[in-house]
């Protein structure tokens, strides 16, 4: 056990295997259980950090569509409709993100305000203080702010 721990510092992958293998082969009593459950949290906080990010992206570009309609360059169009596949694709590969959406939302549109208010060098005024999209119509592939 305690060989399993010291190879988790010196040779991760070589770790992740070596488990992967006990694992497999039911020796259960040789898995580095504190290391291996401290990661398989890592992993899902890392989908949701994901999820969190694209739909910050994806805000943002819906707000600068929003505001500004006289300037839609075609690669905001495609940044929404990229954030939408890649969100809609974590949601099917871990479906218990999906209801996670609609408590992301408010953290991400005060980043993604942040950000279009840089980006577009508009005064804060210009973009509402809270989200003005329902997260369906976020997640939408045909919705487009007018």
């Amino acid at each position: 056990m305690r060989r399993n721990a010291a190879a988790y510092d010196e040779d991760f992958y070589a770790w992740t295997q070596e488990q992967a293998r006990l694992l497999r082969t039911g020796q259960f009593s040789q898995i580095d259980v504190e290391n291996v459950a401290e990661e398989l949290e890592s992993m899902g906080r890392s989908d949701k950090r994901e999820l969190d990010s694209r739909l910050e992206v994806l805000l943002m570009h819906l707000l600068k569509w929003q505001v500004q309609p006289n300037l839609r360059p075609p690669s905001w169009r495609g940044t929404i409709r990229e954030q939408r596949r890649r969100i809609e694709k974590l949601c099917r590969e871990s479906p218990s993100l999906r209801p996670q959406v609609p408590h992301l939302i408010p953290d991400a549109y005060v980043e993604a305000r942040e950000k279009a208010v840089e980006e577009t060098g508009l005064a804060e005024a210009a973009f509402p203080t809270e989200c003005p999209f329902t997260p369906e119509q976020i997640l939408a592939d045909d919705f487009l702010p007018e």
